[in-house]
């Protein structure tokens, strides 16, 4: 098990405990405020494949936009959730700093958007939540409302840990691959390989999202993998997935032993839990990467030679 490091002269976990019925209410509310930010950044950037203008990425404080252009200006919005603020800096060096704190959905927004209009940012988003049953716009959501800052924290350290070790995984993969991103949709964090070929049209269906854009994202044969911080009937996992599913990918031997088949999910999953509490984290991550990679790329006759080279020693 890794040992704990100091924040702010404190002793805090690397992988600290999430259970979700502690801070299911926050991860709500925090989903829709992701959400919002995320869209934000959406409607101002330059489409890219696979819908990779549209992520957060993991920062040393929390979650950013990165860069994101406003005509000749530029700005860019981060959470910071070590000192629990939304910050917007522009180009010209303004910076406006909202407090995250517990309010709703609904209050966010519009702070948000007020305070980007004093920035002489407008920016108009489709406000209906995506990838989630029973939407409701943000304008109107005063449902979600609450922001416990210890597990947002939490949340947050699990994915720094989390985007090191998928950035290890990534860099032995030379062909095409995602970087590391957080998708508001679906609130996980993800990296996915790609084989270089078409992928068969996806059938779609995932709640409120339209096919077409799940078959942008899919149209190519991909492995995936990432962390999720589960739901109601599903505790925080690590996950790996192929599309197309090749034959025989659920049956294939793969480790650590800890890690199962989710008929429920349609993929591979390593309980958080038992990365958690490993003596060697990051080894039984990668580990797990690693053979259910393997899997994807064996069975689906990826060109592995071209795709792959030995990690590198620093």
């Amino acid at each position: 098990m890794t040992e704990p490091h100091k924040a702010n002269g404190n002793a805090v976990e690397a992988w600290p405990s999430l259970p979700f019925d502690k801070w299911k209410d926050t991860y709500a509310t925090l989903h829709m405020w992701t959400q919002i930010i995320g869209k934000i950044r959406l409607v101002q950037s330059p489409f890219l494949n696979h819908w990779w203008h549209v992520p957060l990425y993991v920062t040393v404080r929390g979650l950013t936009t990165s860069v994101i252009p406003y005509g000749s200006k530029t700005f860019e919005i981060n959470f910071d959730f070590i000192d629990h603020k939304l910050v917007i800096n522009t180009l010209c060096g303004s910076t406006k700093t909202l407090s995250l704190r517990s309010q709703s959905v609904a209050d966010f927004y519009q702070e948000t958007m007020t305070t980007l209009r004093s920035l002489g940012i407008e920016v108009n988003i489709w406000t209906t939540p995506v990838e989630v049953a029973d939407p409701i716009p943000f304008e109107e959501d005063y449902k979600h409302a609450t922001y416990d800052p210890e597990y947002a924290q939490r949340f947050f350290r699990i994915l720094v840990q989390a985007n090191r070790v998928l950035t290890e995984f990534r860099s032995q993969f030379i062909g095409k691959v995602s970087p590391v991103h957080f998708f508001w949709g679906s609130f996980d964090l993800a990296v996915t390989r790609f084989s270089g070929q078409p992928g068969p049209e996806h059938p779609g269906g995932i709640p409120n999202m339209a096919d077409w854009v799940t078959r942008e994202a899919y149209s190519h044969e991909v492995s995936s993998c990432g962390f999720w911080p589960g739901n109601d009937g599903v505790e925080p996992v690590f996950y790996s997935y192929a599309y197309p599913t090749p034959s025989g990918f659920k049956e294939y031997s793969i480790e650590p032993f800890e890690a199962s088949y989710s008929d429920d999910l349609g993929e591979f999953v390593l309980p958080y839990d038992a990365v958690r509490t490993s003596q060697s984290p990051d080894e039984l991550l990668l580990t797990f990467f690693e053979s259910t990679y393997k899997a994807a790329a064996n069975l689906g006759n990826w060109d592995r030679a071209t795709l792959e080279r030995t990690r590198l020693k620093q």
